[in-house]
């Protein structure tokens, strides 16, 4: 696990935390909140680390060789206490403590599609519980294991329902002494008022370019020139860098069913576009609203695509390819029609409406759009 000040792009922000630290200023509740890839939950580890450590160095770093900073090394140190999103009212998170330790080690930039899939949840939405607020409680109502600080991580506490969020509002407002709430958060307008209000907002914003591609040539082994192509269309994400570089498999399904799409709807194929819209239908929440997050993102590129400027131009070699005939189809008289239409079907999925219904509906829609005349 790296120090503060090593993570990728937020030196900044790292050794700002270090310096709250050794003064003592730190607020007892953090909220950490900024995009997705850029570095918030390996901050939140990494302080963690710092705050449990017996014998930091003098740069104000955990030390890495103490028993409390090879526990948090492994995600397992007693006063480390995490809670994230789960399936099932009758579980807790110790339940799926195993699983999301290990996916975290292998990559804390990580997000929630990612759990989702690790542990097939479906179309299950994963929550936050009341009963984690109360695990919590009844956790840090003993003494500490170590006589030191006691650590909560709360990923995606968003994801609280509101019994949790309450009980969750109740203990930053009486925290119990040399306790840390480390709050990482991908939305943060959809939590309580009252709880943002208890912290100290922290944003992490998105890593550098500069920074990106130096990580992805000498921390994973990328050729020079292909780490600055792949920082330069990861939009200051290490997620969404790591995801491209390795063509994954989300990301090639994103720009076959964005292809599908386009195609099936100026075909007006009626029964392809009911094929392509259960097929969508199929993936399960969390995925869907990647692809809708990834079909507005290639609607604005290939409107950009039309003003011939390389260096505003965000796609890899297939999206590109795809782009110089469809670009032209993305103009100033559809290109709000489409980007709404797609942005509300997220919004859609989100609040569980039937899927079969929203991604119909959008292919249904599109073929009026695309014909549309500039």
């Amino acid at each position: 696990m790296t120090g503060l000040e090593d993570i990728i792009g937020q030196r900044e922000t790292g050794r700002m935390l270090k310096q709250e630290v050794a003064a003592g200023r730190m607020a007892h509740a953090l909220l950490l909140t900024g995009p997705r890839g850029a570095g918030k939950l390996p901050l939140a580890l990494a302080l963690g680390r710092r705050l449990c450590c017996a014998h930091p160095t003098d740069d104000g770093e955990a030390c890495g060789r103490c028993t409390a900073c090879l526990g948090w090394e492994k995600l397992a140190h007693a006063d480390a206490h995490f809670v994230f999103p789960i399936v099932g009212t009758k579980n807790t998170c110790d339940d799926y403590l195993p699983s999301w330790r290990e996916m975290v080690l292998e990559n804390p930039y990580t997000d929630l599609g990612r759990w989702t899939e690790r542990i097939g949840a479906g179309n299950a939405q994963p929550m936050i519980y009341a009963t984690e607020a109360d695990r919590i409680l009844r956790k840090l109502s003993l003494r500490s294991a170590t006589g030191g600080w006691r650590v909560v991580v709360v990923w995606l506490p968003e994801r609280m329902n509101e019994p949790c969020a309450n009980k969750m509002l109740k203990l930053l407002e009486e925290p119990p002494s040399k306790t840390a709430f480390l709050l990482v958060s991908e939305e943060p307008e959809r939590l309580l008022a009252t709880i943002v209000s208890r912290t100290q907002r922290i944003y992490v914003p998105r890593i550098a370019e500069a920074d990106l591609a130096e990580a992805l040539q000498t921390r994973y082994g990328h050729p020079a020139d292909e780490a600055t192509a792949l920082a330069h269309r990861a939009d200051g994400s290490l997620l969404k860098a790591l995801e491209l570089a390795g063509q994954s498999g989300e990301q090639a399904l994103c720009f076959n069913l964005f292809t599908q799409l386009m195609r099936l709807a100026w075909k007006r194929d009626i029964r392809g576009m009911k094929i392509w819209s259960e097929e969508v239908a199929g993936l399960g929440r969390e995925r869907q609203k990647v692809f809708l997050e990834y079909a507005q993102r290639m609607v604005r590129e290939n409107f950009i695509a039309n003003f011939h400027r390389p260096e505003m131009n965000y796609m890899g070699t297939d999206e590109q390819q795809f782009a110089v005939r469809f670009s032209p189809f993305i103009h100033e008289g559809n290109v709000t029609g489409i980007t709404n239409l797609l942005a509300q079907a997220q919004e859609h999925v989100a609040q569980n409406v039937n899927a079969r219904m929203v991604f119909f509906d959008v292919i249904l829609n599109m073929t009026v759009l695309i014909k549309m005349k500039n």
